[in-house]
């Protein structure tokens, strides 16, 4: 046999209350576990019918719960379990995706400063080595305005190192290095590893 009540009393935290039935005057004690596995929470004032059975401490406790107040079909049963399973089951489908997100930023991040400084260090070395180039092309444009190939080829002819590695470097048949190292009249004009 089925009663209607109100729900009077409810602890949420515990997950417990009373219900004050219509006819009577006894309150009835009532379970989270009975109450419908769809829908809000229960509340205070709602309406509810029921049945009841005496537990083992011989009080009456409320079963088979029917919320009056809430719709029942099929299709809000539904939608209430797809709206509260959405959440759960989309959580870690979100952490992922929010993860995901997070490692590919901090990727790109990471391969835009690579690459920026790979290219400043490729623009670095380029203009160094222009810079050089350009260097020793005036160096050696200033040489051959002062020195000039004119048929000399031993240490002695040369008033300068400077003189004699241009001699060295560009004139024929020079006799100056006979160690063969590139450094030209290693014994009397450049002996000191400063000398130019």
């Amino acid at each position: 046999m089925r009663f209607e009540g109100t729900l009077s009393k409810w602890n949420d935290d515990r997950g417990f209350g009373f219900i004050k039935p219509k006819h009577g005057d006894q309150d009835i004690f009532v379970h989270i576990s009975a109450f419908p596995k769809v829908g809000t929470r229960p509340r205070i004032g709602e309406n509810l019918s029921f049945e009841f059975q005496v537990g083992q401490d011989r009080k009456r406790e409320a079963k088979n719960l029917k919320c009056l107040d809430r719709s029942t079909t099929k299709f809000d049963r539904q939608r209430l379990t797809n709206r509260t399973k959405s959440p759960v089951s989309s959580k870690p489908l979100l952490n992922r995706i929010v993860s995901l997100a997070f490692f590919t930023m901090i990727g790109l991040f990471a391969y835009d400063q690579f690459s920026r400084r790979a290219s400043f260090e490729h623009d670095v070395g380029v203009a160094e080595s222009e810079n050089e180039d350009v260097s020793q092309s005036a160096v050696a444009t200033a040489n051959s305005r002062r020195f000039q190939c004119d048929g000399r080829q031993h240490c002695s002819q040369m008033t300068s190192c400077e003189e004699a590695k241009y001699f060295l470097k560009n004139c024929p048949n020079p006799k100056m290095d006979g160690d063969y190292d590139g450094i030209p009249c290693e014994q009397n004009l450049c002996t000191s590893v400063f000398s130019n």
